[in-house]
């Protein structure tokens, strides 16, 4: 067999290998993700009552106001800051990740257990205090970041904690908002794997569809 002949051989194989493996194949799982699978393969995007995209099921984000239930702390603040205008440096190190410092650090402390100081400017109210001011019970969770700084969710326990402090807010009855919680709470992973979770931007959704 001529060399020629081989050589065309190897040639056709891997065009014919190129083929599948980079068109047909990835255009394939496409197909099957759209059709099967369209709200994970598009990115798991919530909408609120109007139809306008709010945020994946998949990323937390900030939640400040005694109107809803608020997520667990973030190191880069869900990666929401401004890359032309990263004053506070969260972007610098990427947009994930722990803040890796240990339980000794003074930085963590200050955040946690915040910081006195004659000067009112440079007084630091921690999270820990901050939260009790609300009449929300701190939990792990609600002091604690997770180790991605991502995370869309809290513990049941940290929702409930939370509760008379919205329904103050809103001016309705706290049984309601046990229910939601309930409703809006992610079991074990095939029942097994993992703790339950409650999704903060879906709650917050259902919540603002809620009738006091």
């Amino acid at each position: 067999m001529s060399f020629a002949r081989e050589a065309s051989r190897a040639i056709r194989s891997t065009l014919v290998l190129w083929v599948i493996g980079a068109i047909i194949y990835p255009f394939l799982m496409i197909a099957i993700g759209q059709i099967a699978f369209p709200f994970q393969a598009n990115g798991s995007l919530l909408t609120n009552s109007t139809g306008e995209v709010v945020g994946s099921a998949l990323i937390g984000q900030p939640f400040s106001s005694d109107r809803y239930f608020n997520s667990r702390p973030s190191t880069t603040s869900y990666s929401t800051a401004n890359p032309k205008k990263d004053d506070a440096g969260i972007l610098q190190t990427g947009v994930s990740g722990a803040s890796n410092l240990a339980p000794s650090n003074p930085a963590l402390l200050e955040r946690i257990k915040g910081k006195d100081d004659p000067d009112p400017s440079k007084k630091v109210e921690g999270d820990f205090n901050r939260l009790k001011t609300a009449g929300v019970e701190p939990t792990a969770d609600l002091v604690y970041t997770s180790g991605s700084s991502l995370d869309p969710h809290i513990t049941p326990k940290a929702a409930k904690a939370q509760i008379p402090r919205v329904a103050k807010a809103r001016k309705i009855e706290p049984n309601q908002l046990e229910t939601l919680i309930a409703e809006n709470t992610d079991g074990r992973f095939l029942g097994i794997f993992g703790e339950p979770g409650v999704n903060v931007l879906k709650l917050n959704l259902a919540l603002d569809k809620l009738k006091g």
